[in-house]
């Protein structure tokens, strides 16, 4: 039986700051899915992550040097993006070959326990090299530059020989046969505008009164987007996030609340965030310049147009001015005048960071925020925060 391992090795996790701080980097979501979750449905198998001698080394953790003879594996560089052509090729792949491009040298492995010589060693020999040009996440705004590509080919992953649920007639709809609605969902009085791209609306999401979409947009299950709300594509709020206000190329990953006026564009938004009532951020310099991110390697230019990268349970309150391209660590409580430092500290309190949340207290509050969506804060949930605080 043939099982998928995902490696953050060579794939410069720290490039993803903050996001890989809790999260493999194959947990992105980028479109509808998740890198994992691509992977998965178009291999039809089931996934691990390879033991990495880190913190992140949880319950998916596998120890390769474990390994039978027998056992097969498809090692994986966990930012990756599939298509249909690299499908294709990996399924052909046999033991001891691995799968190349122009611009990415061996990024998927095929082998078995008895090509594993140690920790860090395995043993394949042939290279398969294809034309295709690899799409890779390596920074924070790379998944917003992908996100519209990745809807379409994500739609067409999930929707293929399937028929959505009806649209019911109140609704204002063009080019409907690029608009699929799981069931439960709920679209009532909302325009839907799917010429420029696809539009995906999951199980048990709703979409109320007088909300305006533009796609490529997907929803997860269990999102919701509050009245009049005003989205353009290429745009994904992840499951049980809540959006308002205006929005534009923007990814939530997930569980994930904009629940009032005020815009966000060109953004990613990790999970358990909460941005307060009119929060605001800055996607384009007065100067229309390229805009300079912070690294943790150092800054790097992320082009003339980056929102907010948001790592995970953080949260601002009313009225926050988010600086042209900002990066926001985990757990931080931003507030303050004026517009947000550029770069803020994970567990941050005050968007200056002159003073630190207490670890005790911080994880006390992301529980909490956790409960409000029927949310658990796990043990692995504390470890990883824990690790974070005192190493971060």
């Amino acid at each position: 039986m043939q099982k998928i391992i995902f490696t953050e090795e060579f794939c410069q996790p720290e490039n993803l700051f903050p996001f890989t701080l809790t999260r493999q980097i194959q947990d992105l979501r980028v479109g509808i899915l998740t890198i994992r979750e691509k992977w998965e449905r178009m291999l039809g198998l089931e996934s691990g992550d390879r033991m990495e001698d880190d913190y992140k080394d949880l319950d998916r953790a596998v120890d390769l040097t474990t390994a039978g003879d027998k056992d097969e594996f498809l090692l994986v560089h966990g930012n990756v993006l599939p298509t249909p052509g690299i499908i294709k090729a990996v399924k052909k792949l046999k033991n001891g070959e691995f799968l190349s491009a122009e611009n990415q040298t061996g990024f998927v492995f095929r082998f078995t326990g008895r090509e594993i010589r140690g920790k860090h060693e395995i043993v394949v020999k042939n290279a398969v090299t294809i034309s295709e040009s690899i799409r890779c996440v390596r920074y924070p705004w790379d998944i917003v530059a992908l996100n519209d590509w990745a809807i379409r080919q994500d739609f067409e992953l999930i929707t293929r020989k399937r028929k959505s649920a009806p649209i019911p007639p109140g609704n204002r709809v063009i080019n409907k046969k690029n608009i699929f609605i799981e069931k439960g969902a709920k679209v009532e009085h909302c325009i839907l505008n799917a010429s420029n791209g696809p539009i995906y609306i999951g199980r048990d999401a709703e979409l109320m009164e007088g909300s305006m979409i533009r796609g490529p947009f997907a929803m997860g299950e269990g999102a919701l987007l509050k009245m009049g709300s005003t989205v353009y594509g290429a745009t994904t709020l992840g499951p049980r996030c809540i959006g308002a206000g205006e929005i534009k190329n923007t990814v939530m990953f997930g569980y994930s609340n904009k629940a009032h006026h005020g815009y966000l564009g060109d953004s990613v938004i990790g999970e358990w965030c909460n941005l307060g009532a009119g929060t605001t951020n800055s996607n384009l310099k007065n100067n229309a310049g390229s805009i300079s991110m912070w690294t943790p390697g150092g800054p790097v230019s992320a082009g003339t147009k980056c929102g907010v990268m948001m790592g995970d349970y953080t949260r601002t309150a009313i009225n926050t001015s988010i600086n042209t391209g900002t990066v926001i660590g985990v757990s931080a409580n931003v507030f303050g005048s004026g517009l947000t430092p550029k770069y803020i500290p994970s567990f941050s309190w005050g968007s200056e960071g002159v003073r630190r949340y207490e670890a005790d207290k911080a994880i006390r509050d992301a529980s909490a925020w956790k409960k409000l969506k029927q949310g658990e804060m796990t043990e692995n949930d504390i470890k990883i925060l824990q690790h974070i605080y005192q190493n971060f």
